[in-house]
């Protein structure tokens, strides 16, 4: 079950109170995630910003949010900003470690104003340790772990996966986690606390299988020569006759088997050894190459051979199984992904597009007001 648009009163966060500290990247995708499940997400941004709402709208992570402009170098900007943190359950920060405590704002401070505050603090490096004070991006997150190094191809350079490893997997997913473990243990406890969600953490647990499979001695460290790493036939990106690309994921026997049968490849469905693995690999790229991506993928479609085709940004929201779960959906002209996952009672929303900075301050503070009268 999945709603597109909604009013106040959705989804299993409803009533969830949170507060963004306006940044980049992870720290508004996590409150994005938030606000998708309905809780009430105001975002804290500079003053000065531009009052453009259809440009606004387009920052997508923004979406389902209000937002108040505040100068948090002002006496008068952090006064209000503990003021909307006194009656908060979450606040989301993602400066460098000691930005907030400088500001007044720290930890001490907003846990002493509101002890059910839950405090999460997304950076790269975490709040402790030699580099928790230097400046970093998701590239340098997935270096520092070992997870760029693992990813490409053999003797070519490490790859990075977009900025999805290290700030969206490793980064808000993680920080989204340490939340909700937190809300939990408050329900029982009556205390908030401190999550320290950082990105080189997040990474690393994300490596978690790799690292039995290194321990148990079925992982090499050289990139390209893995099970996982595209080194296996079965497991690989394949050129076709038009220059576009098929995405082959047999790894089961079984699922080899059957594209073996359909693609007609071979006389013997049986997965070749690591030893001809290379080999293998040339013929299956030459087999590939015989037919156009979308011939193939009608070919095997409907089937268990594990084959998709690799599709563009536009392609993938024309495809017909996510057109049919409504994977991608379009608010107000934008088109953009659904929130997920799906709740069959309670399921998420977007409530509204991005606002533009500062587009419900006077109704924020003006609420502020009533509640504290």
């Amino acid at each position: 079950m999945l709603a597109l648009m909604a009013d106040e009163g959705f989804g299993p966060l409803r009533g969830l109170r949170v507060i963004e500290m306006a940044g980049i990247g992870p720290g508004p995708y996590a409150a994005m995630l938030l606000a998708d499940m309905g809780a009430d997400v105001v975002r804290v941004e500079r003053p000065g910003g531009a009052t453009d709402a259809a440009a606004a709208a387009r920052d997508l992570v923004n979406r389902g949010k209000r937002s108040v402009a505040l100068d948090l170098k002002s006496d008068e900007g952090v006064a209000a900003v503990r003021r909307l943190l006194a009656g908060a359950d979450v606040v989301i920060e993602g400066f460098r470690p000691g930005v907030m405590e400088r500001l007044g704002l720290g930890p001490d401070e907003c846990l002493s104003l509101n002890p059910r505050l839950v405090y999460a603090r997304m950076t790269g490096f975490g709040q402790s340790g030699p580099l928790a004070p230097v400046a970093g991006h998701d590239i340098g997150y997935i270096a520092l772990t070992g997870a760029l190094w693992a990813t490409g191809r053999p003797d070519e350079r490490p790859v990075p996966a977009l900025n999805l490893v290290g700030d969206y997997g490793g980064g808000s997913m993680f920080c989204l986690f340490g939340i909700m473990c937190a809300l939990f243990e408050r329900s029982s406890s009556g205390r908030g606390q401190v999550v320290d969600a950082a990105m080189v953490d997040g990474v690393a647990s994300l490596t978690t299988m790799f690292s039995a499979l290194r321990a148990m001695g079925l992982w090499q460290d050289a990139r390209g020569v893995n099970l996982l790493d595209t080194g296996a036939p079965f497991y690989e990106v394949y050129e076709c006759a038009d220059g576009k690309f098929l995405a082959v994921g047999a790894l089961e026997p079984q699922f080899y088997a059957e594209l073996v049968r359909r693609t007609g490849f071979s006389e013997s469905v049986e997965q070749p050894a690591p030893a001809q693995w290379a080999a293998a690999k040339a013929e299956w790229a030459a087999l590939f190459a015989t037919k156009t991506r979308d011939e193939w993928a009608a070919l095997l479609a409907d089937s268990d051979a594990c084959v998709q085709p690799v599709l563009d940004w536009t392609e993938a929201r024309a495809h017909p199984h996510l057109v049919a779960r409504s994977t991608f959906v379009d608010i107000e002209g934008i088109s953009q992904p659904a929130p997920a996952p799906r709740l069959s009672r309670t399921p998420g929303a977007v409530r509204g597009p991005a606002p533009y900075a500062g587009q419900h301050g006077d109704e924020i503070l003006a609420a502020l007001d009533q509640r504290e009268t």
